[in-house]
């Protein structure tokens, strides 16, 4: 017959793998087990050391013994929840992720949120009650408070790791972050504009994603570098719902009204991306606008919508470190137990015709 410890260990490492203790994430205290069990704290240790060694639960001095994040899997099954799914850049950015956790051994089970609180909120409920083993989330308008920090605390709290992709919440300080470095995209867009001789530039930024506030930092910080005066008057913020008006021409007085204000004063502007950009040139050719004499056009993801205008525009590109597959091999490792960083991921100038 195996040693006292051994048979513990082994009846312990069951319920492990049955997921009895994954709701809390860690182990009853060596007091209880040796109640439960009644035998000598000792044999208890000698138990606890035994799983440990089996890379199962890992023993914190003081606090207890806690499940390692790849015995709290369940299946292998994972979640991918973004703001999109067919539209703009999102097709490749899914294609490379789900081939990524294919490759390795993943089934995926693809959400959308459309960037609204709601939806997020039914969905993270939803995955919260199924066979998950990982998430892999682009976070709704996270610039924003959300209401939904709830629930991302409860996957922590099952052990069930979270990638976050593009950006993150500001309350969530530790998560683990696969993003473009749009701070220094921002700033590399108006320096570019500023050493072709540009003084005065508008610029045009998403509210309620994280991006657009890091694009506009990048934005004022080459302003600020360059000695100019900040451009307070020439920044026009718009939201999600906004931006689908914009795009379908259904409420586009905004930005023109903005057009006519900086025709008069400004000589380039930065967009957010491509699709603004795209609907942006079509107003400035209707207002006899002529690009890039009149007013030079940049903007973000060198994206079909910058080779198809009226106007090639000058774009920054995507590393070719693919932004989905460096997000989905995060993930794995995490679901590996290993330790994983946040990545920022640099860009690269296209430069053509716009500007």
């Amino acid at each position: 017959m195996s040693p006292k410890y051994a048979q513990i260990a082994s009846q312990l490492r069951t319920e492990i793998r049955s997921g009895v203790y994954r709701e809390k994430g860690k182990l009853p205290t060596e007091k209880e087990l040796s109640e439960t069990y009644g035998v000598n704290r000792q044999t208890i240790r000698r138990a606890l050391s035994l799983l440990a060694q089996e890379g199962l639960i890992e023993r914190r001095q003081g606090s207890g013994s806690f499940l390692k994040i790849s015995t709290v899997r369940r299946g292998n099954s994972v979640a991918i929840l973004t703001t999109s799914i067919n539209d703009y850049i999102f097709p490749a950015i899914l294609q490379d992720a789900q081939s990524t956790f294919a490759q390795n051994g993943y089934s995926t089970m693809l959400f959308c949120t459309h960037n609204q609180v709601n939806l997020e909120r039914e969905i993270l409920t939803r995955i919260l009650s199924e066979s998950v083993c990982g998430l892999l989330v682009e976070g709704t308008k996270t610039a924003l408070p959300n209401p939904n920090l709830d629930l991302y605390q409860k996957l922590e709290q099952r052990g069930i790791p979270v990638v976050f992709l593009h950006g993150t919440y500001a309350a969530l300080p530790g998560a683990v972050c696969i993003s473009d470095d749009n701070f220094h995209g921002g700033y590399l867009l108006t320096n570019y504009l500023i050493k072709k001789g540009h003084k005065k530039i508008a610029g045009i930024f998403k509210s309620d994603d994280i991006q657009g506030h890091e694009r506009y930092n990048g934005f004022l910080t080459a302003f600020r570098d360059a000695g100019f005066p900040l451009p307070d008057s020439n920044v026009l913020w718009y939201t999600t719902e906004e931006k689908d008006r914009f795009l379908n021409h259904k409420a586009l007085a905004k930005m023109t009204d903005f057009i006519q204000d900086i025709i008069r004063d400004c000589t380039a502007i930065v967009c957010y991306n491509d699709e603004i950009a795209f609907a942006l040139i079509g107003l400035l050719r209707e207002q006899n606008v002529h690009i890039p004499q009149d007013m030079a056009v940049v903007s973000f993801d060198n994206s079909s919508y910058s080779e198809f205008s009226s106007v090639r525009i000058t774009s920054l590109a995507h590393s070719p470190q693919h932004i989905g597959k460096i997000a989905a091999e995060t993930l794995i490792r995490m679901l590996r137990g290993e330790e994983v960083h946040s990545k920022t991921i640099p860009w690269t100038l296209m430069e053509k015709e716009s500007s």
